[in-house]
Order: C-alpha cells, then structure tokens, then sequence
C-alpha cells in the first residue's frame, strides 16, 4: 500500500468515525428530550413602566448645559 493511499483511507476512517460519532450524539440527545416531555414555558410577565415626573428646573439647566457643551464640541471639530 503506498503512502498516499494510506493517508486517503485514514482520512476516510476519521471521517466516517467524526459521522458516526455525531449521529451517536445526536441520537442520545435525542432520547434525553423524549424522556423529558414536552417543554413547559413559562408565562411572560409584563413590567410596569413607571412615567417620570417632569423635570425641575435644575435639571432642564442641566440639560441645556450638556447640549450646550456638545454643541461647542461639534463646532470645535469641524
């Protein structure tokens, strides 16, 4: 048996068992699920957004400052 032939075969073994193994995984997962029943899923429960008060006037000044500040940074920029 020459050289290439045998690494031709070991690849086709390696291939075949890689096939194999998996199916074997597969199978056995499987059958895992089938004894464990239908999945059961649990009711979504909805959060309550709770609306914020409006804002003071100290903060609105806050506000003003940071878009005041990024303006002057865009300006800066360019």
């Amino acid at each position: 048996m020459s050289h290439a032939s045998m690494l031709k075969a070991r690849r086709q073994h390696q291939k075949t068992r890689k096939l194999l193994d998996g199916a074997a995984k597969r199978a056995k997962r499987l059958e895992k699920q089938a004894l464990a029943g239908p999945a059961v899923k649990k009711e979504k429960v909805k959060k309550v957004k709770v609306k914020e008060a409006k804002p003071t006037e100290e903060g609105s000044g806050r506000q003003d400052a940071k878009k005041s500040t990024a303006a002057a940074v865009k300006k800066g920029a360019s």
